[in-house]
């Protein structure tokens, strides 16, 4: 689990909003292809996957105060799509969290 702080209390309709609006477009920055990621909240968590290429999905977001806890899926960690999918959400949790900036909390 990955946990990174946005140094404010997260909204996790806000992170939602973010990640469901601009995923796509920071993501094609990273790796260029024509890939949609679905987006879904459920409850207090965000679960991301690309359903056209993997069956599970790829990444697991819960806020903890002003902390978002990330889940990868096992399964794909050094799949090159999963990395490139890690730095554009890095990118969007950074804009997010305005002139703050985000830290890493924890990564293991």
């Amino acid at each position: 689990m990955k946990i990174i702080t946005l140094h404010k209390p997260v909204n996790i309709t806000s992170v939602y909003n973010h990640l469901n609006q601009n995923i796509d477009r920071v993501f094609q920055s990273h790796k260029p292809g024509s890939y949609h990621f679905k987006v879904e909240q459920q409850e207090n968590a965000i679960d991301i996957s690309l359903t056209e290429l993997y069956d599970e999905v790829l990444y697991h977001i819960e806020p903890d105060g002003e902390n978002l806890n990330i889940t990868r899926s096992e399964h794909y960690t050094d799949d090159v799509n999963s990395l490139a999918l890690e730095s554009a959400m890095n990118e969007l949790f950074d804009e997010l969290s305005g002139k703050r900036g985000t830290d890493l909390v924890q990564e293991g």
